[in-house]
């Protein structure tokens, strides 16, 4: 019963970090200068980064360098980047869409980086919660673009595989250094090639601050903590599932803030994807273990 509990304190406590996600399209369209996502993209990260890893005076120590490299890439800077081309090309539904592919590549890369071969019910449950976010946002007569579509399905497999390294590389440092370094890193790739192709803000309004501070500390450095912390608590299927709490969030946001409609095929998909993420952790929960040979194997190799 504690380890129940616990379990699922630790998810609720994960799930803040994809719900907080959702709220960034009306944080973007009411708050932000258009026309500069990749500049916002390395601006909510990059400064708290900074800040965090200033204040804790801790920075990465030997093969830690690579790997922070490697992690803050994948889980800030080229996943933010191929999101926003994504968001750029195509539809919010067909985008958002795409991107609900990332419960099964992580089940996926789990099952080649962590030796944890999936179940048949976990592969099921992750197609039905694609299915579901599907039902959720895209539109019939959504126009599909083939970069468009690559961007949304590379950013799902690259923040996917984020995850996983996550799960196999464990930190040595506190939870907050850890995060402090990705959005570090992540933001400081990002920033250069946003300026390039975007330049500077035309204006910044008190409206944009406020936006861009929100996004900065609960959006970004808050929910990725919560999202670090929840991959070191559970296995990074479960984690990848509560993602699809995101569009979710989204769509309830565009229903009760901007009072757009819900159609019962939309509620439909929101039922399957709650159904989805409830047997996704019983799911991931459930897996086998790997053995202790591959186990031993596995942290030679790292």
């Amino acid at each position: 019963m504690k380890y129940l509990n616990s379990k699922l304190t630790d998810t609720a406590i994960t799930a803040l970090a994809p719900i907080s996600w959702g709220t960034t399209y009306i944080v973007a369209t009411e708050f932000l200068p258009p026309g500069h996502p990749l500049l916002v993209a390395a601006l909510r990260a990059l400064p708290v980064g900074l800040l965090l890893t200033i204040a804790l005076r801790k920075l990465p120590q030997g093969i830690w360098w690579w790997r922070i490299l490697v992690l803050g890439g994948l889980n800030i800077g080229i996943f933010q980047a191929l999101l926003f081309v994504a968001a750029y090309r195509l539809p919010g539904g067909v985008a958002a869409t795409a991107g609900a592919i990332q419960p099964l590549l992580v089940v996926l890369f789990a099952w080649l980086i962590l030796h944890k071969k999936p179940t048949r019910g976990a592969i099921l449950v992750a197609i039905a919660g694609f299915v579901g976010i599907g039902f959720l946002v895209l539109d019939p007569s959504a126009q599909l673009d083939s970069l468009g579509i690559l961007a949304a399905i590379g950013g799902a497999a690259t923040m996917g595989l984020g995850t996983v390294l996550v799960k196999r590389w464990q930190p040595p440092v506190s939870l907050l250094a850890f995060t402090a370094w990705q959005l570090t890193v992540g933001g400081a790739l990002l920033l250069p090639v946003a300026l390039i192709i975007e330049g500077p803000f035309e204006t910044f309004t008190k409206t944009n601050f406020q936006g861009l501070l929100y996004l900065g500390l609960l959006g970004t450095g808050l929910a990725y903590l919560l999202w670090f912390r929840g991959i070191g608590k559970l296995s990074a299927s479960a984690v990848s599932y509560l993602g699809l709490l995101s569009p979710v969030m989204a769509t309830l946001i565009g229903f009760f803030w901007l009072r757009q409609t819900l159609t019962p095929i939309q509620l439909g998909g929101i039922a399957i994807i709650f159904t989805s993420i409830v047997l996704g952790q019983k799911s991931a929960s459930s897996q086998p273990k790997p053995s202790r040979s591959k186990a031993q194997g596995n942290k030679a190799i790292s």
